[in-house]
C-alpha cells in the first residue's frame, strides 16, 4: 500500500503535464467534435476536463475499487452531457481514452525507472493491470452514459420538430389554424391529437381552422385520426372547419363511415378564411 501511495502521488504531481502533453498531442484536423475546436474557452473546458479525470484516475491506487468508480461517476455524468462531447463522434472519445490510458502506462515505466530496481515484476504487472481494468469501467460506464443522454436529447429534438409539424396558429376573435404537411404517421397522429387539445384550450380557441391540402397522403388512419380530433374537439367546445378537402379524401371518408356532415369542409384554405371574415 506504501507503494501504491508513492505511485499516486507522483502521478498526481504530474497531473498538470499529463493534460497538456495530451492537448498538444491531439489530433486537431478533423473538423467534427470538440477536439478540433478553437474556441478559447471550449479548449479551457477541455484542458479542466482532462484534469480533472487525472485527478479522479490516480485514486485508483489508494481506494478501494468501488469507492473509486463511484467518485469518478460525477466526473463520467458531466462529460456524458457535455454538449461538445454529445457533437462529438463517440469513437474520437474512446480513442482518446485509449491515448491516455497509454500515457498512464508510460508514466508507470518513468516511475519504475526512477526507483530502478525497487519494484518487483509482480508489482509492476499488477500496476498496469490496475489501470487497463480502471479505464475498461470508465469507458463502459462513459460509453452507456453518453448513449443515455444522446438518447434523450433524440427524443427532445423529436418532440420539437413533432410540435413544430402540428402548429396550432392564433388567428383573431378566438380563432385559431392547424396546417397539416407532409406525412402523418401513427406517432405524428397521437401527438396531433393530444397538442392541439391542449393548445386550443390553452389559446382559448373556440374555432379551429384545419387544413389538410399540404398532407401527403390521406390513409384510413389519417382519416380516423382527424374524425377522432374532430370530435374530440366538438367536445371541448370548440367548432372545426376542414379545408383542402381533396375528392380522395372525401372518398376515404365515406368507405370508413366517418360522418363529417356536420363539420362545415372547404376545398381551399382561403375558402374556408374568407368564410370567417
Amino acid at each position: 500500500m506504501h507503494r501504491n501511495k508513492e505511485l499516486h502521488t507522483f502521478l498526481l504531481t504530474k497531473a498538470s503535464s499529463f493534460t497538456e502533453q495530451w492537448y498538444d498531442s491531439l489530433d486537431k484536423s478533423d473538423p467534427s467534435g470538440v477536439y478540433s475546436s478553437e474556441n478559447p474557452d471550449v479548449i479551457n473546458d477541455l484542458k479542466k476536463q482532462n484534469y480533472d479525470f487525472h485527478i479522479h484516475l490516480c485514486e485508483v491506487f489508494v481506494k478501494e475499487e468501488s469507492i473509486f468508480l463511484e467518485d469518478f461517476q460525477k466526473w463520467i455524468h458531466t462529460i456524458a452531457q457535455d454538449p461538445h462531447h454529445l457533437n462529438t463522434p463517440i469513437q474520437y472519445i474512446i480513442r482518446e481514452f485509449f491515448r491516455v490510458r497509454e500515457q498512464y502506462l508510460s508514466f508507470i515505466k518513468e516511475f519504475v525507472a526512477i526507483h530502478e530496481g525497487t519494484f518487483t515484476t509482480e508489482m509492476i504487472d499488477r500496476w498496469n493491470n490496475i489501470i487497463i481494468k480502471a479505464f475498461d469501467k470508465v469507458i463502459l460506464s462513459f460509453v452507456e452514459e453518453h448513449q443515455y443522454y444522446a438518447e434523450q436529447r433524440l427524443l427532445a429534438q423529436q418532440e420539437l420538430i413533432q410540435e413544430l409539424s402540428c402548429p396550432v396558429i392564433a388567428l383573431y376573435n378566438n380563432t385559431a389554424m392547424l396546417p397539416l404537411v407532409g406525412e402523418i404517421d401513427t406517432r405524428r397522429a397521437k401527438f396531433m391529437i393530444d397538442n392541439t387539445l391542449k393548445q386550443c384550450v390553452k389559446l382559448g380557441v373556440e374555432l379551429l381552422v384545419i387544413d389538410l391540402s399540404g398532407v401527403v397522403m390521406i390513409d384510413t388512419m389519417v382519416a380516423q385520426q382527424i374524425f377522432h380530433l374532430v370530435t374530440a374537439l366538438k367536445l371541448i367546445g370548440i367548432k372545426t372547419i376542414l379545408s383542402g378537402i381533396r375528392p380522395e379524401i372525401a372518398q376515404t371518408a365515406v368507405q370508413l363511415g366517418l360522418d363529417f356532415r356536420n363539420v362545415e369542409t372547404y376545398a381551399t384554405l382561403n375558402q374556408a378564411l374568407s368564410s370567417m371574415s
